[in-house]
């Protein structure tokens, strides 16, 4: 079977890099931009830094702000009724995932009106027609979501999140500026960080996962291992080297899945609201535990890529638990908390279930099953 490779059509990355926007919507022969983007940076002036650069040229736009941190079923067919009502013909994401994925959606269903009821879009969705084309710029060093064909939407009536994986709704331009990353607080920088380095490490243990793919995560392993803590502290090295790290990541996971650890984490921010990332990051460590034994030497690599010294001379064994190790050194220092308070025993049995049936879990290297599960999470407790 032969293995496919999905990208934008065109990335910028680097300071500065949303001047480029005005050239490329210019270039496409755009209209007006349906600029999506989250309360909160359009309150403190994070949006203002694209739409600034639109103004002074004199493109039209129209700031959609409904975008809760899980977007949900209501919110994207709230943004379908307003992408109508507004006379765009292309959509501007600004922000982290949750911009992202709403954005998606609703270029989704623009161009794929059967869709519309949202949940039908579940999986591998059989769309037809290329998404209303999307210029994504990450607020965020996490999500890879402007790279990625994938995007996560929360069922409130079931109390559930789905995956929907569609070539169809990768963003055409990414632009990956971290001077849009700069008002990033401690707690985020942190927790996005480590869902990218959940993406490397589940991308690169992955059953899908092969030699291109593995290059991208291993490289993108090293430099959250370099840059992470230095972000989370606020140099600007840190911050530009893991706007390429999580982007990077992103270009490997979206081609060949995820894994177990990002099936819980779902499943988590279905039931407790917890945010992604720090579901991601708190379950790390117990997720590679478990997956230890059915990654060949890949732990290997993982452990040198993070500067582990004398790896060549350990056992198997010592060297996959230098590399868990490493990994839970880093989620310390970053200040990831090791417990969720909210996870309730009652409802251990339909998280566990909920996140069998996730999307991601079938591309984990080890079969899980309900009680182990149920095991994992209760080590978060």
């Amino acid at each position: 079977m032969a293995n496919k490779i999905s990208l934008n059509e065109t990335s910028y990355h680097g300071h500065g890099a949303i001047e480029s926007i005005v050239s490329e919507v210019k270039t496409r022969g755009f209209k007006k931009a349906f600029v999506a983007s989250d309360p909160d940076l359009v309150k403190f002036g994070v949006t203002a830094k694209v739409t600034s650069l639109l103004d002074k040229e004199g493109l039209p736009y129209e700031i959609y702000s409904d975008i809760k941190p899980n977007p949900t079923i209501a919110n994207v067919q709230h943004g379908v009724k307003a992408f109508k009502a507004s006379g765009a013909d292309y959509i501007v994401a600004i922000g982290g995932g949750s911009s992202m994925d709403t954005s998606k959606a609703i270029g989704i269903i623009i161009t794929n009106p059967e869709f519309e009821d949202v949940r039908s879009l579940e999986g591998v969705a059989p769309t037809k027609n290329p998404c209303v084309p999307i210029i994504a710029v990450p607020t965020t060093a996490g999500t890879a979501a402007e790279v990625t064909i994938n995007y996560v939407i929360t069922d409130v009536e079931k109390k559930r999140k789905f995956v929907c994986v569609d070539t169809h709704d990768m963003p055409i331009v990414a632009v990956v500026d971290p001077d849009m990353m700069s008002s990033m607080p401690k707690g985020l920088t942190a927790s996005t960080g480590m869902d990218a380095l959940t993406h490397a490490i589940e991308g690169y243990t992955t059953k899908a996962a092969w030699e291109m793919t593995d290059m991208f995560h291993i490289e993108a392993i090293r430099l959250i291992a370099k840059y992470l803590r230095d972000a989370v502290a606020g140099t600007p090295e840190g911050r530009e080297g893991m706007a390429l790290a999580q982007y990077i990541a992103g270009m490997g996971f979206s081609n060949v899945g995820l894994g177990i650890d990002h099936s819980m984490a779902h499943t988590l921010s279905a039931y407790y609201d917890t945010p992604h990332g720090m579901a991601c990051a708190q379950l790390l460590p117990i997720s590679m535990e478990f997956n230890k034994e059915y990654t060949g030497e890949k732990y290997k690599e993982i452990a040198k890529a993070f500067g582990v010294q004398n790896v060549d001379s350990m056992t198997q064994a010592e060297y996959r638990d230098a590399a868990i190790a490493a990994v839970r050194k880093l989620s310390e220092d970053v200040g990831i908390p090791s417990k969720n308070e909210r996870i309730k025993e009652e409802d251990l049995p339909q998280l566990a279930a909920d996140a069998l049936k996730d999307a991601c879990c079938p591309g984990n290297p080890r079969e899980a099953t309900k009680d182990e599960v149920i095991a994992m999470f209760r080590q978060l407790m």
